[in-house]
């Protein structure tokens, strides 16, 4: 009798509850675990690992750009100690000097044209070495070679190829287009679309090369559906592959613009450290070498260095905060509770 009035005792007492049902245990507050350190193994399997490149990063990135700052605080010849101190002298007189203003304007249009022109080349020609095609492999060694042929031998090349009696301007007398024979190298108002014309083959298979293992990232499912609902090809790389290879972009696009700016090599091949600057092409790399090296002033070489130096991380910062900020930020997160 006691143990049945206890059970109906406890029926009504469970019934009391929403649905009654069985009221389920109260939850236990999770409790945010400090995270541990690493301990002296882990310290040393750090140190063993990084330590090296810190080392190299410190003694050939940061200790250079440091001895280039203190050096261009002197009139200094590259032999002996640095005893003649000018102060900012350096400075003043290069951001005053016309060449150097010239030097720049040239850095800024070659960063902005290679956007524009090695940009779409790029996308459009990833675009169909993204479908299947007889010969694929090939077509993408084929653009992918000028990327790794050394600049001497591309410099080398076209010097001699655009000559004034080069081969293109032969080519074309025979032709019969002996009017459209140009000097090419020389001319101030064609020498710096030739060198535009000179950097996009030689540079445009790298972006292809990225702008194709973007492409190869994209879920096939994404282009199946689309196929399904009854989009085109070209609506479906117009709504679902750009728009996905965004983040590609952003880093070529990154690594355009510094190498822009330091663009040297090509330049001085071709058209030389004197011949730049008459014929238009001159950059902030040459004016460095011409007005630093070659006029016996490694302090006022120093100095331009450092300028570019400032001038590219500035840039760079920039465009991370701008530009690369939404991918950067997607890739960090909290660290979840252990």
């Amino acid at each position: 009798m006691d143990t049945r009035e206890m059970s109906d005792t406890d029926a009504s007492h469970l019934a009391q509850h929403d649905g009654g049902g069985i009221t389920p245990p109260p939850s236990v507050p999770r409790v945010r675990r400090k995270p541990r350190g690493l301990g002296w193994a882990g310290r040393l399997e750090v140190l063993l690992l990084a330590g090296p490149a810190v080392v190299f990063f410190l003694g050939f990135v940061i200790l250079p750009v440091a001895m280039a700052a203190y050096y261009g605080f002197f009139r200094w010849s590259g032999f002996g100690p640095a005893t003649e101190f000018v102060g900012l002298q350096n400075y003043i007189t290069i951001f005053s000097d016309p060449n150097f203003q010239s030097a720049l304007a040239h850095n800024g249009f070659i960063v902005l044209m290679s956007i524009v022109l090695q940009g779409p080349i790029a996308i459009l020609l990833a675009l169909l070495l993204n479908r299947k095609m007889r010969g694929q492999s090939v077509i993408r060694v084929l653009i992918f070679v000028p990327y790794v042929i050394a600049e001497v031998v591309v410099g080398t090349g076209f010097s001699l190829l655009l000559s004034t009696n080069g081969a293109a301007n032969g080519m074309l007398d025979k032709l019969g287009l002996g009017g459209l024979a140009q000097d090419w190298l020389a001319d101030p108002s064609i020498a710096i679309w030739t060198l535009m014309a000179i950097l996009t083959w030689k540079y445009v298979g790298f972006a292809v090369i990225l702008f194709l293992a973007g492409l190869q990232g994209i879920p096939e499912e994404l282009y199946e559906a689309a196929a399904i609902d009854g989009a085109s090809y070209w609506q479906i790389q117009r709504r679902i592959a750009l728009p996905l290879l965004a983040p590609t972009l952003r880093i070529w696009a990154f690594l355009s613009i510094i190498g822009a700016l330091q663009l040297f090599d090509l330049v001085y091949i071709i058209w030389g450290q004197y011949v730049s600057s008459v014929a238009g092409t001159n950059t902030m790399a040459i004016y460095m070498v011409v007005t630093g090296r070659n006029a016996g002033n490694f302090g006022y070489g120093n100095a331009v260095a450092v300028v570019i130096f400032v001038i590219s991380l500035i840039v760079a910062l920039i465009y991370q905060r701008s530009v690369l900020r939404r991918d950067t930020a997607g890739a960090i997160t909290e660290r979840g509770v252990q």
